[in-house]
């Protein structure tokens, strides 16, 4: 039996960044998609091997390492890359993604 892409997704991120902290939550009922879809994502993940880490490094990290999922049937993902010291810096906060604006 497959698993779900979003425990796919969590899966390969534990296994490539060992996280402190890590979220991967299906936005896919927010659009325009059938039921049960897994195509829509948010990613929020608290590892130190992002110390001295751009921004645009890390995402370019998780794209890559996310790719086989990205070229599939995810069609989008946000992301919110922190080292511990700037997740409790933020209040372990992610802000709620924006209502979708596309198709009907």
């Amino acid at each position: 039996m497959n698993r779900p892409i979003q425990q796919q997704i969590h899966d390969t991120l534990v296994d490539a960044l060992a996280p402190a902290h890590l979220q991967v939550i299906n936005e896919s009922d927010n659009h325009n998609v059938p039921p049960g879809s897994e195509s829509h994502f948010k990613v929020v993940i608290v590892t130190d091997r992002f110390a001295d880490k751009r921004l645009i490094q890390r995402h370019r990290e998780v794209n890559a390492l996310l790719k086989p999922y990205l070229d599939g049937p995810v069609h989008a993902l946000s992301m919110f890359t922190h080292t511990a010291e700037e997740w409790t810096a933020k209040g372990q906060i992610v802000p709620d993604s924006p209502p979708c604006r596309g198709g009907s």
